[in-house]
């Protein structure tokens, strides 16, 4: 009876043992890539985005748009956009997905259409400005590592110009890929 009583909970235990359920490590993928399809669907505006997963909660990176065809409306021609995100998710899977802040700053080059009172017309100008902002979004992210998330915020340009536009807004429907 005492070896049975001996036996029996280390029997249990090695049994619920090897019932866990075995996960991929998730972990390892720290990295991702991405492209705002919203803007190359609609401009044709490339925008592409680079983010580090830092901890599950907090990732840096930078985007970079290019503004492929410049008679178009667009005001942005080129820009940075170095940034940093808090994530709150709801899961313990792996982080850097779920819900998230976003603190950025922008330099950006483009053209804005200043009114001439003297000819009464708009006329293109040339600017270059820096702007600081916020963001909010959410990211969805597959065991395959293939990224969904949307996006959208704005930032107050720096400085006193003419030519620049006050704000910028900064969004899209961004589809990636974690590795």
């Amino acid at each position: 009876m005492r070896k049975l009583l001996f036996v029996l909970p280390l029997l249990i235990a090695f049994v619920c043992q090897s019932q866990e359920k075995k996960t991929k490590d998730f972990d390892s993928k720290k990295h991702e890539v991405k492209f705002g399809a919203i803007k190359m669907l609609a401009g044709p505006i490339f925008e592409g985005t680079y983010e580090y997963i830092y901890s599950k909660d907090f990732t840096f990176g930078s985007s970079l748009l290019l503004n492929l065809q410049s008679d178009n409306s667009y005001n942005e021609d080129f820009s940075i956009t170095p940034f940093a995100r808090f994530y709150f998710q709801e899961t313990q899977e792996y982080g850097a997905k779920g819900f998230f802040v976003e603190g950025f700053a922008k330099y950006v080059s483009g053209k804005n259409e200043i009114h001439n009172s003297v000819y009464y017309s708009y006329v293109p100008e040339k600017f270059t400005a820096g702007a600081l902002g916020i963001s909010l979004g959410k990211k969805w992210v597959n065991h395959s590592g293939f990224v969904l998330e949307l996006l959208a915020g704005a930032g107050r340009t720096l400085g006193n110009s003419k030519v620049a536009p006050d704000a910028f807004f900064r969004g899209d429907i961004n589809i990636g890929y974690r590795f």
